[in-house]
This record gives C-alpha cells, sequence and structure tokens, in this order.
C-alpha cells in the first residue's frame, strides 16, 4: 500500500498556494461576473492545482535530487528525503495524479492548453535531464515562471486569449525572485553537492540584492494592473530582502526562510482580492 503520508509531504502542502494561487487569480481576472465562476471545468482544474500539479512540481524534483537533498539537513524534517527505493513509488503517484486532467484538456481552449503544456514541461525539465535548469544559474530562476503559468492557464481558458505580456514579465520576474530567495539556505549543502544554483554563483548577498532588484521591477510593471496595491507589496518584498542581509550575518536566513511562505500568501491574497473585489461581492 502506498505511503499516502509521505506523497502528501513530498507534494509540499503548505506550497500549494503557489500553483492555486495564480491559478484563482487568473480565473477572477478573465470572468466578468461571480456567476461565471459557477463551471465544474474552473473547479476541477483548481483541484489540480492542489496536490496532483505540486506532486508533479516538487516529486520530479525529489526524484532527481537525492544526492544533494541527503546532504540538506532541512529535508529530514522541514520536507521530505525520497531515496531511491521511494522513487517508484513517486514516479507512478505522479502520473495516476496528473494523466486525468491532462486528458481534460480537451475540453479548453487552445491557447489555455499551451499554457498548461509549458507547465509540465518546465515543471519537469527544470530537474529531470537534459535540461535540468536548476543545476544551471540563472536559468534556474527563469524556469520558476511555471509558478505563474496556472494564472495563464486559467485567464485564457476562460476569456481564450493570453494575459498581457506585461503582467506575465511582472510574473516572472516575481518568481525569479522566489526562486533565488528560496535558493539562498540551500548554498552550502549545494555547494557541498556540486551543484550550481544562482546563489552559489552569486553568493547570499549579491542574490538577496538581485532578488530585492527583481521584486521592484516587477512591482513596477504591475502597477498597470494592480494600481496603488502594487507599491506596498513592493515595498514590503524590499524590506524583507534589507532584513535578510542582517539574517546573512547571523546565521538566521533559514528562520526567515520559513516565514516566506506565510510573506507569499498574504500577498496573494491582496492581489486576489484587489482584482475580484468589483466582481464577487
Amino acid at each position: 500500500m502506498p505511503d499516502l503520508a509521505f506523497i502528501l509531504k513530498v507534494s509540499r502542502p503548505r506550497f500549494w498556494v503557489y500553483l492555486l494561487g495564480p491559478y484563482l487569480v487568473g480565473l477572477v481576472a478573465a470572468v466578468a461576473t461571480r456567476e461565471e465562476l459557477l463551471n465544474l471545468h474552473y473547479a476541477i482544474f483548481a483541484i489540480y492545482f492542489t496536490l496532483p500539479a505540486n506532486l508533479l512540481v516538487y516529486g520530479v524534483n525529489d526524484i532527481c535530487d537525492y544526492e544533494t537533498d541527503k546532504l540538506n539537513p532541512k529535508k529530514a524534517d522541514y520536507e521530505a528525503l525520497v531515496t531511491p527505493e521511494r522513487r517508484s513509488t513517486i514516479l507512478l503517484a505522479i502520473l495516476l495524479s496528473n494523466l486525468p486532467f491532462v486528458a481534460g484538456l480537451i475540453y479548453v481552449p487552445l491557447v489555455a492548453i499551451n499554457a498548461l503544456v509549458a507547465f509540465l514541461l518546465l515543471s519537469v525539465f527544470y530537474s529531470a535531464k537534459p535540461i535540468r535548469a536548476k543545476a544551471k544559474p540563472f536559468l534556474d530562476s527563469a524556469f520558476n515562471i511555471l509558478y505563474i503559468l496556472p494564472g495563464v492557464f486559467a485567464y485564457a481558458m476562460v476569456s481564450g486569449d493570453l494575459l498581457p505580456w506585461q503582467a506575465i514579465v511582472a510574473g516572472g520576474l516575481w518568481t525569479a525572485a522566489m526562486h533565488a530567495y528560496s535558493a539562498v539556505p540551500d548554498i552550502e549543502a549545494d555547494r557541498e553537492a556540486d551543484l550550481s544554483t544562482i546563489a552559489t554563483a552569486l553568493g547570499a548577498n549579491l542574490t538577496v540584492a538581485l532578488c530585492a532588484g527583481l521584486y521592484v521591477a516587477s512591482a513596477f510593471l504591475a502597477a498597470e494592473f494592480l494600481g496603488f496595491v502594487a507599491i506596498p507589496l513592493g515595498f514590503a518584498y524590499l524590506v524583507l530582502m534589507l532584513a535578510s542581509f542582517r539574517s546573512i550575518k547571523t546565521g538566521r536566513i533559514f528562520a526567515l526562510y520559513r516565514a516566506f511562505p506565510m510573506i507569499n500568501l498574504s500577498a496573494g491574497f491582496l492581489i486576489f482580492w484587489n482584482i475580484a473585489w468589483s466582481k464577487l461581492i
């Protein structure tokens, strides 16, 4: 019998919001009224961006990263270590949970299909060979645009069109910063495992400085769509990066990193309601 608790842990439930959140934002950005949300297809794909899609992203990552992960202390309790004997179980769980939703793409517009196919490819080849983007500095952060593709997919599914390019670029900058910042606590383990990342290439301080610039640029581009709320959001992340410089010096960057999901959740909550208020209330 498969270890369902372990499969759930591999999917990183605390990070589900990183895929589900953009999906919901893209959905409310595309609809004109709340009545439009009462669509079974929309609910089905909302389910997809919980366990199935996250198991794909993080399961493939853990299958491919055992040699690095076994040297990383946070894998012992904060995350899950997928040992070689557990790879087949996780791979089977990924296939069984994802294939039904991929089959459901026959009911959505072509532009939405393209967005989800891009999500699937980036999710797999971020970790898997022959690309293995996570081991190529700067490409690793660029590949994390996969996290906004659920929103692009949702918007296209409803409207039949792509989001404006400025919105996609703003989201891509934000996800690149999110990835780069998340790589900072792993610098020592990645260097020990001879894994090159944006953070091992730049070092902790330069990586955090780059993140600050990316967040500010993202907020600037997003202001056209989010209005005033983009300013406090950009400022909040800038403050977080400034606090991170001090945490690097005191060796407490991982403690600050553990608060990162809640900060991102709060930002996503504000963005969602900033877009949805006039449509859902």
